[in-house]
């Protein structure tokens, strides 16, 4: 985004903390207009809009932290950068006005900001229950389009699974690419140059400041050195979303649509049991956060006694609220992912409270014979799927993870209704 050479020098009566903390982490170049988000982290503007345009996500780019409202720019940070900086500031402004894209991606930005202010809360009624037969066809059409493009990306999920031992050329180039916007002044030489994911491996700090690559800038050496050591210690890219993660665990994937849904509180223990760190620690923080709650997933630790306290409590009564809470802390990220979670949630919520209510009114005395009538069922679903997984195509698979995620909102509303109007019959009669 901006060439090595214009790197901010530290003045002689400034100490060597201004340097970092007046640096925009996307640029890694003097902040121009510093906005700040609400986690904290700021960024120059033209780089924040830059973001949104490419992935066209609220949230931050550093610690991907979703924002609230729409950001403004720090205006006592502007200032300071401007006294400290005052001819790299003046320097970069006219770099950046000379700039097609980045006036486009600006104005992109403003827009959707005053869309944002201007846009009224939309009614709660209004996505309460729907027909049947509409919300089945929405969900179906839904499936459809989210099938053809998982199948369309393979491109981009190919390198969660794809080990970079074996990434071509185009692999590298597409990894950079989602580094960021400050790796287009290094794309081209690495094109030139062919380096493919053998090549990757062998890069260090000295090979890339010298020639041909002439990465002069030591924060963009580093900050590629350090995505290139995650990509080495897992073998393949990082998943940076929901659809990368499925790509890289399918049948986890499938299992979670599933189990969750008829079991909740039996997963969960599994995932506390044998998934600690990637499912279960996100799960926890999420559902119940602390005020000094970090931002990042390998910063966080062993949940304190009150955490614990709030989830089993939650966990005993309403599973299901801890995972509309999980997809609403991932709204802004997935929307309408997200929002199917949610609703299926509630709508999962209402069928386990009827279910009890009805077992309560009635006095049944059945539960040992449901209970084993339960767990032999889910022992049957699990050896059937163990034999079939290695046996049918992985669009089969895929097709009934987007079945089963999509359309259980559908079929949950379709069986309240049933059971209200055979109430209604009931008390008619």
């Amino acid at each position: 985004m901006s060439d090595p050479e214009l790197r901010p020098q530290p003045d002689s009566g400034v100490s060597g903390v201004s340097e970092c903390a007046l640096s925009c982490h996307c640029c890694y170049d003097v902040l121009v207009n510093p906005t700040t988000l609400t986690c904290g982290h700021s960024f120059c503007r033209h780089c924040l809009a830059l973001w949104w345009e490419s992935s066209r996500r609220t949230e931050c780019p550093e610690c991907r932290e979703p924002w609230l409202g729409f950001p403004k720019v720090n205006i006592l940070l502007r200032d300071a950068v401007e006294k400290l900086h005052e001819a790299d500031v003046r320097r970069r402004r006219e770099e950046i006005q000379s700039n097609v894209r980045i006036s486009r991606a600006l104005l992109a930005f403003q827009r959707f900001g005053d869309e944002q202010s201007n846009q009224r809360p939309a009614s709660g009624r209004a996505g309460s229950f729907c027909s049947g037969v509409f919300l089945t066809l929405s969900c179906v059409m839904v499936m459809f389009l989210m099938y053809r493009w998982s199948s369309g990306g393979i491109r981009n999920d190919n390198l969660v699974s794809k080990p970079v031992s074996r990434w071509t050329v185009d692999d590298v180039t597409l990894w950079m690419e989602q580094l960021g916007a400050w790796t287009n002044q290094y794309r081209e030489t690495f094109l030139r140059e062919q380096v493919n994911g053998r090549l990757l491996n062998l890069l260090g700090d000295d090979e890339l400041l010298g020639a041909p690559f002439h990465m002069e800038n030591p924060s963009h050496r580093r900050a590629l050195l350090q995505e290139l050591q995650r990509v080495q210690t897992l073998g393949v890219k990082p998943p940076r979303d929901l659809w990368e993660y499925k790509v890289a665990n399918e049948g986890k994937f499938l299992f979670l649509v599933y189990a969750l849904k008829d079991s909740p509180r039996l997963t969960l223990l599994l995932l506390y049991l044998f998934d600690y760190d990637a499912s279960f620690l996100p799960l926890i923080h999420a559902c119940c956060p602390t005020h000094s709650e970090q931002s990042e997933l390998t910063e966080w630790v062993w949940p304190n006694l009150w955490q614990w306290a709030w989830f089993v409590v939650k966990w005993l009564v309403l599973p299901y609220e801890l995972l509309a809470e999980f997809a609403f802390d991932w709204l802004s990220v997935h929307y309408w992912t997200s929002r199917v979670v949610i609703v299926n949630a509630v709508l999962l919520s209402l069928q386990e409270g009827r279910a009890v209510w009805s077992g309560w009114t009635r006095a049944e005395l059945r539960l040992p014979h449901r209970v084993f009538a339960y767990l032999w069922k889910m022992g049957i679903h699990s050896v059937i799927f163990l034999v079939l997984w290695p046996l049918l195509p992985q669009c089969v698979w895929n097709g009934l993870f987007y079945w089963g995620f999509y359309c259980s909102p559908a079929f949950n509303t379709h069986t309240i209704l049933q059971q209200l109007l055979r109430r209604t019959h009931t008390h008619q009669a």
